[in-house]
């Protein structure tokens, strides 16, 4: 892998800081910046790729709600009064 230098601006105070607190953690600001650097990195790959995730599944409910795979809200009402009803009957023979 080939390097390249990274150069930017940045107040004075603020690299004095970092700078500091890079050598109580035994580290150069380079190598911090680098490992900053890589973490920003990994995280935007990550959340691009949920991202295309989340748009797959939004896109395969989409698909199936047009086909008419659909359960009408009463049924789904119905089926959660009933889990309801069994979870509070096993909390009350618990007592």
């Amino acid at each position: 892998m080939s390097e390249a230098t990274f150069t930017f601006r940045v107040d004075e105070g603020l690299k004095n800081q970092f700078t500091t607190v890079a050598k109580g953690r035994d580290r150069t600001a380079a190598q911090l910046l680098r490992d900053f650097m890589r973490d920003y990195v990994l995280q935007q790959q990550e959340a691009a790729a949920h991202d295309a995730w989340f748009q797959r599944q939004v896109n395969t409910g989409l698909a199936s709600a047009n086909a008419g795979n659909l359960i009408p809200a009463e049924e789904v009402e119905a089926e959660f009064a009933a889990r309801r009803a069994e979870t509070q009957r096993r909390l009350e023979a618990k007592s």
